[in-house]
Order: C-alpha cells, then structure tokens, then sequence
C-alpha cells in the first residue's frame, strides 16, 4: 500500500503550519468522542489565531480556559518534540535623512534610502544570518525595509537561544549603523534611532521547572512506537508565550515539511501517529 502524501500546488503555500496541528486536534476530540474505552480526564481544545505575527495568544483568557499544561501540535517532521525556542525581538531602525529639491541638492540633501542601503551592506556576509547559522546560533535578520530620501526604516528580526544575547545582537546592529554615519561625511547630519519589541522568549525556561509534563509526553511518544526527537526550535510557537504566560507547552510534531514553501507537504501517516501520541497521552494520570 502506497503512502498518502498531501501537498501544495507549487504556486502558493499548502498552510500545513498550522491546518495539520487542527486536524490532528479535531482528528482526537472525534476519537474521544466515539470510543469510550479511552480513558481520560478533562481536556481542553485551543485554537489561536495569527501565531505566525506573534498575536496568537493576545486574547487568551487563561482562567476560563482553566488548563494547568498543554501541548501545542506546531511541531515538524515525525517524532520531533521540542522544550525550547528561540528568544526573539523584533528592532526597528529609524533613519532621518536631510531632504532637499534633487536639483539644488548639492552639499544639502543626505539620502536616508542610501543610509539604509549602505548599513545592509555593512553587516557581516557569513555569520549572524539565516542563510549562514544553524543548530543554537543566534541570528540578525533583515525582513523588511520601507521609506524615501527624507526617511527610512528597516526592519529586523533578532533571534537567539540565550535570551540575555539579544541585547549583544541589538547592540551590534546600532554600533554597525552609527559607524556607516559617522565615517562617512556625506552622511554628517543624519539621525538614528532604534526601537525594540519583545516578540517571546524561550519557553525551555519555563518548561524546564515543570519535567512532569515532559515525561509524560515521552512516554506517550515510546507507547506509540516513537522515539522522541529533542531538539530546539529555530522559531517559535504560541507555546512560548503561553509557558510565560503559566500556561507549560512543550510542542509536538503534525509531520510537516518544507513549511513555509511553495513545496510544503505532509504525510497522512505522519498526521495519524501524532493523533496516537495525543491518544496516548490523555490516557497518561
């Protein structure tokens, strides 16, 4: 018998992260609710909207939803199962230009679009990057650059697994940025400024008081013939904020690959063990 693979068309994404954690949630409250032979006690089902802009817990009332740990189904290929994120912070680089009419601009008009241009080019090439970082290392990551000659602003995603770094990445970037000013004369009169935002924190620093609700979902990984695989997340899931939030939420795998591609797909198979280890673990005291 063939594998049934699901994937996308090749011309847009197949929404794998998170439609695969929905049917795999709605996959085991439809097997709790037909087969009385599982024994458990209460469980609550979560869904949280725009995880992926870091709002996905925003309106969560923690008291109504009256659970004292929960696992997230966010989780990639078969068998992972991860404790920890990234630390994350979201820096915003504003650049103040000196505008002038482009004709009469000589001596005068110091162009923030050219600052910005000039600071991208000033970063490290091979290290503290997406395209050139792996495993625990920590990242500088440009995501987004909008403005004119007047004024400019770049966008940066700060990423790393030791949260006190952030502020040594920040650090860096501003230091970066002031000297691409200050050793250029054409750029005399140009003003930086920078703001931060805590996007989440890494949630192994909560999880880590709580090993009951680990051990627990490793047993019901190995009752399910699996061996866990534990390994941090280069990202982060609503788990993050919800463990900071006193809510403990390690996250499990749906099987997906390739997530945020246009190549993006799934296995059923894949989804269906994780609907056993869900099984598996209600059934856990």
């Amino acid at each position: 018998m063939g594998a049934s693979i699901i994937t996308a068309s090749g011309k847009t994404l197949l929404g794998a992260d998170d439609k695969a954690g929905v049917s795999i949630i709605m996959e085991l409250a439809k097997q709790l609710m037909e087969d009385k032979t599982i024994q458990h006690g209460p469980v609550k089902i979560l869904f949280t909207p725009d995880e992926e802009v870091g709002k996905g817990t925003d309106k969560l009332d923690l008291k109504k939803l009256g659970a004292t740990y929960g696992y997230t189904l966010d989780g990639g290929a078969l068998g992972s199962f991860e404790l920890e994120t990234f630390s994350a912070d979201n820096l915003i680089l504003h650049i103040e230009g000196v505008i002038a009419h482009p004709g009469a601009a000589k001596g005068i008009m110091q162009n923030a679009i050219k600052v910005a241009a000039e600071i991208l080019a000033a970063l490290p090439k091979k290290t503290g990057s997406p395209e050139h970082t792996s495993d625990r290392e920590g990242f500088i990551h440009p995501h987004h650059i909008e403005g004119d000659a007047e004024k400019a602003r770049i966008e940066f995603l700060i990423r790393d697994f030791d949260t006190p770094t952030l502020k040594l990445h920040a650090n860096h970037l501003i230091q970066i940025a002031e000297k691409v000013v200050s050793n250029n004369p054409d750029f005399s009169n140009v003003k930086l400024s920078m703001e931060c935002k805590e996007q989440y924190r890494n949630m192994r620093e909560i999880i880590e008081l709580h090993p009951t609700i680990v051990d627990k979902a490793i047993m019901a990984y190995q009752q399910a013939g699996i061996t866990p695989i534990i390994l941090p997340i280069r990202g982060g899931t609503d788990g993050s904020k919800m463990s900071f939030m006193g809510l403990p939420t390690p996250n499990i795998f749906t099987g997906m690959q390739a997530i945020h591609s246009k190549h993006e797909w799934i296995g059923v198979s894949d989804m269906l063990k994780a609907v056993e280890v869900l099984v598996h673990l209600v059934e856990i005291n």
